[in-house]
């Protein structure tokens, strides 16, 4: 019989309590499976962005908008190659939860700029171009709520009134169906004209939520920058223009702090999981001091049966955890087809930090009744009861 075979043995000499520890374990490595996922995709957030292209906001925060004749003044700052604006509109479906990402957008030079992100035939990009109406759906979203090409959507808005019509909705035409250019671009976005946006507000005519920019040469980003931020100093719209990328993460930001909201969720059940099977290991192996007393007197070594013990630690923590990372790994495949999160996945990195807190378990709560394995004399072992 193998030092392997017995570890097994031992483990699962109480089917019951072996498996309620396995099951503990199993949940507490799949919460931070999931955050983990969820904080890997947050963290790839703007990792599609483009290396020239800049964004400038208002300088007081985001949701503060910009004069929309900002945009030709910017346009005609050294090293800007393309400017074109959008608007966030709050929108939705029919039902106020089924929350539709819509934007107003300027479509002369938006699609333009994005053009690495989205693909739209000729045929469709002339429609929009001459619809006022026109709605350009990316495909997630089309497929996520049916619709097609030529179908006719009311939109409502949790912000804005249509002062037309005295209610929160608008009336689009499908026009188009955005598809990906690449492989992580998101299509869970609709888009409509800001200057049909900008004649039916009751409020915010003449404004845009942000400016994006394309430089001539990342190598450009920093002064043109700097110029932009100057141009507009000590105005009534003081701005701030940093990379795509930061404006991204730091839009996802105002959800809240994804890393404490892990590092709390997954503390909180480590420690209970620790002071659970650390307490069940100290029971498990007193329970079996006669058994480590006999083995002791068939001439097993203290430091053999020190490595047994603590390896029963590591292969519990092991069994129940690494099952629940590939479990992880699948729920988070889910959910990201459902969503549409391209960097909603268990990276290899979270993946290496998992077995190493699998590990760490193991020890921690082996350690202690491996030592005590280790010190028990023979004479007490085989004496009590």
């Amino acid at each position: 019989m193998t030092d392997f075979s017995l570890i097994l043995a031992n483990l699962f000499s109480r089917k019951l309590r072996a498996i309620l520890m396995l099951v503990a374990i199993f949940f507490a490595f799949l919460i931070f499976g999931v955050l983990a996922g969820v904080q890997n995709g947050f963290n790839s957030i703007g990792g599609g962005a483009g290396e020239n292209r800049l964004v400038t906001i208002n300088k007081i925060n985001f949701t503060q908008p910009l004069p929309v004749a900002y945009v030709e003044r910017i346009r005609a700052v050294n090293g800007v190659a393309r400017a074109t604006y959008a608007n966030w509109f709050g929108g939705y479906y029919q039902d106020g939860k089924n929350q539709v990402v819509t934007f107003a957008i300027d479509p002369e030079f938006y699609l333009d700029v994005f053009a690495s992100e989205f693909t739209l035939t000729p045929e469709e990009r002339a429609a929009f171009m001459t619809d006022r109406t026109g709605l350009l759906v990316g495909r997630k979203t089309a497929d996520q709520q049916g619709w097609k090409l030529g179908d006719r959507i009311p939109l409502s808005s949790n912000i804005y009134t249509n002062k037309n019509t005295g209610k929160q909705t608008w009336d689009f035409t499908i026009v188009g169906i955005l598809e990906p250019a690449r492989e992580d671009a998101g299509t869970n976005v609709t888009f409509f004209h800001h200057a049909y946006f900008n004649e039916s507000v009751t409020f915010g005519q003449d404004t845009v939520g942000w400016i994006v920019i394309e430089t001539a040469d990342k190598a450009q980003n920093t002064a043109v920058s700097k110029a932009i931020d100057e141009m507009f100093a000590n105005s009534p719209a003081e701005t701030a223009t940093d990379t795509e990328k930061a404006f991204n993460q730091a839009f996802v930001g105002q959800l809240g702090n994804i890393t404490l909201i892990v590092t709390l969720v997954v503390g909180a059940a480590f420690i209970t999981i620790l002071m659970i099977v650390g307490n069940t290991m100290v029971m498990a192996v007193r329970e079996r001091t006669k058994e480590i007393g006999v083995m002791k007197t068939l001439g097993f070594p203290s430091g053999r049966i020190f490595k047994m013990v603590l390896g029963e630690s590591l292969m519990l923590s092991l069994l129940g955890g690494l099952p629940a990372l590939g479990a992880a790994a699948l729920l988070l495949h889910l959910m990201r087809k459902a969503v549409g999160f391209p960097g909603l996945a268990l990276s290899s990195d979270f993946v290496a930090l998992g077995i190493a807190i699998m590990l760490a378990l193991g020890l921690l709560t082996g350690i202690i009744p491996a030592w005590n394995a280790l010190r028990l004399n023979i004479v007490t072992a085989l004496g009590r009861q």
